[in-house]
């Protein structure tokens, strides 16, 4: 039995590099990525923000690793295409304000610990998700957006469609029968753009732009999915001429949903980016997602909901739950014991297994944190010890 009803239509978003909001998460995880490159046991907790003309990068970071904020700031808003004001923002004449300090003493004397043990950076509950959906065993609607996501990128930076801007969102909504995905239903694309491709009388991103993305940005994508009675949308506005920065503020943390599972399972409410292995939003988040994965690539359950829930300065989670909605081939109390025997839940044992020191976070800052074969979290080699201690429960 699925969370969900047989028969529905659910949707999902994501949003390109260049969406404000990532831009952001993109700096608050650089950040970290140089502070882990000289210092793998950097405390970090970078937040930023951005607005037409200014940014500004803060948090709590105690670090031995000495770089160029701005210069980091600078060389990802250029790699993104934040370069010219016609795309709402020029990451080279902008203003960027550092505002760091040093972590929290109460922080630290709780998350550092005899033996080589860690605490748990916060409190905090975080859940991990897979399904048998899609090959990723993720959520199909939430792939398919950031697939769309990704391609509007690819044809802006190869110049197949030129005239895009960095900003830009997808949308996809699904429809599902008898619990299968069937049918891309809805599509909404917004492609933020220059001036070349605005009708006559200023109003609207002309005709032949709006095909021109739906030909080389949709129908690679989802094209499999369409059919007669199936919409697009591109730029529902009219035009996406005023983008970026300008035409929206963008802060870390505020893509969530866009970050895990596009709405279809839990979140427990802590954003990622910006922030080391010992805050448990972002590690435990990840243990979870890979403990999830592997019990569905284990065939044990079709679909698998993990929670993990700790106490700040504490080593051990505080309660470990599964729930495979009915799909389990054992009781979810089993599969929650065999969890805590197979699996590392401690924050040193998660940081160690899953490699969460090395410098890999802004590859996850766009595009969904899960899903992607390059991250550690998302290997499936845990599947026969899972499988040898089910022949035992």
């Amino acid at each position: 039995m699925s969370m969900y009803p047989e028969n529905m239509f659910f949707t999902s978003e994501s949003v390109t590099e260049g969406h404000p909001d990532k831009f952001c998460d993109q700096m608050s995880d650089c950040v970290l990525d140089e502070c882990l490159r000289v210092d793998p046991l950097s405390r970090v907790a970078c937040e930023c923000y951005v607005t037409m003309g200014m940014l500004n990068v803060g948090g709590e970071i105690t670090t031995k690793a000495l770089f160029d904020v701005a210069k980091v700031v600078r060389d990802l808003g250029n790699e993104i295409g934040y370069s010219a004001p016609e795309y709402g923002f020029d990451v080279n004449t902008a203003a960027i304000v550092r505002t760091i300090h040093a972590q929290s003493p109460d922080i630290s004397q709780g998350v550092t610990r005899e033996g080589g043990q860690i605490g748990a950076g916060d409190q905090g509950l975080m859940f991990g998700y897979a399904c048998n959906q899609t090959e990723e065993l993720m959520p199909l609607p939430i792939t398919l957006a950031h697939k769309l996501a990704m391609k509007l990128t690819e044809v802006r930076k190869q110049k197949v469609l030129p005239y895009l801007g960095p900003d830009g969102k997808s949308q996809v909504t699904v429809e599902y029968r008898d619990g299968k995905p069937a049918r891309v239903d809805y599509v909404v694309i917004a492609a933020s753009h220059t001036d070349e491709v605005v009708t006559a009388d200023g109003r609207y991103t002309t005709e032949e732009a709006r095909q021109e993305i739906i030909t080389e940005v949709v129908e690679p994508v989802v094209g499999h999915l369409l059919d007669e009675q199936s919409t697009v949308a591109v730029n529902g506005t009219g035009k996406f001429l005023v983008s970026g920065p300008q035409g929206d503020t963008g802060v870390t943390g505020r893509k969530i949903i866009v970050d895990t599972y596009g709405g279809w399972a839990m979140h427990g409410g802590g954003a990622f980016s910006g922030k080391d292995p010992t805050k448990v939003d972002r590690s435990a988040g990840y243990m979870a997602r890979y403990i999830a994965k592997n019990i569905v690539a284990a065939e044990l359950a079709d679909e698998c909901l993990v929670q993990l829930a700790y106490c700040i300065g504490l080593v051990e989670p505080v309660s470990v739950l599964v729930n495979t909605y009915g799909s389990g081939q054992l009781s979810d109390e089993a599969l929650s014991k065999l969890v805590r025997r197979v699996f590392p839940l401690t924050p040193h044992g998660i940081i160690d297994h899953l490699n969460l020191r090395e410098p890999v976070y802004r590859k996850t800052a766009a595009y969904g944190h899960f899903g992607r074969s390059e991250f550690a979290w998302e290997r499936v080699d845990a599947t026969d010890e899972l499988l040898a201690g089910a022949r035992k429960a």
